[in-house]
């Protein structure tokens, strides 16, 4: 039987690189876009998932829809807070949640969430972001702790800072991208396609890790 992943957030950059590199591999993708499923809707999530996954075995859920509301913290708005918390944490949660039921019948799976460097350094101007996609972190860790038992796995990936729809304004500045260069140790960024790789090769050859992050960029960070 071919094994069936699903991709949140299926229109974007990376979600087309993961289904290219999966389908590589053999498996059925799923890659809906918001009109096909919002995650911020559990109403939403639930018929995605009766309608599409419910009579076949869901081998590995990616967690990638992502939004960005930057700006200081006296600037942002209880509105620009949440929405950015609702995409990136709680969507990740309502689907994860319909899909480890789905995992633990079948006693197997993988769910992984698609981080953020920021959940790490809470840079300026994503006060929302990073507090999301740090929830993200602690949610994955948790998921792999209540589930590992029944054979699901739970990751985290932080694919570093790579050029897709949602950033690729702010390469168009060189001063911005040379500063962002700077604090990388080799000096050059990621593509969706190396991430994309590394997800597929954590799903296909990695079967006894779970409850990791893995930051895939050059930028150093002392633990702790």
């Amino acid at each position: 039987m071919t094994l069936l992943a699903l991709i949140t957030g299926g229109e974007g950059d990376l979600a087309q690189a993961l289904r290219m590199e999966l389908e590589a591999a053999g498996m059925t993708v799923l890659a809906p876009g918001r009109a096909e499923l919002d995650v911020t809707d559990a109403a939403s999530v639930k018929a995605y998932f009766a309608q599409h996954v419910a009579t076949r075995p869901l081998d590995l859920l990616i967690n990638n829809a992502g939004l960005c509301r930057d700006m200081s913290v006296a600037k942002m708005t209880e509105a620009d807070f949440a929405a950015v918390v609702d995409v990136n944490l709680k969507g990740a949660f309502l689907v994860s949640q319909a899909a480890v039921k789905v995992m633990c019948r079948q006693r197997q799976g993988h769910i992984v969430n698609i981080g953020s460097y920021s959940a790490l350094s809470g840079p300026f101007g994503q006060a929302n972001y990073a507090a999301a996609k740090a929830g993200l972190i602690g949610l994955t860790q948790s998921l792999a702790k209540e589930y590992g038992a029944r054979n699901v796995r739970a990751n985290c990936v932080l694919p570093g800072f790579i050029e897709t729809k949602m950033t690729r304004h702010l390469l168009a500045d060189e001063a911005w991208t040379a500063r962002l260069l700077e604090g990388h140790a080799l000096g050059r960024l990621n593509t969706p396609l190396d991430a994309a790789r590394f997800v597929a090769f954590l799903h296909t050859t990695m079967p006894h890790v779970s409850g990791q992050v893995f930051q895939l960029d050059s930028r150093v960070r002392r633990p702790g």
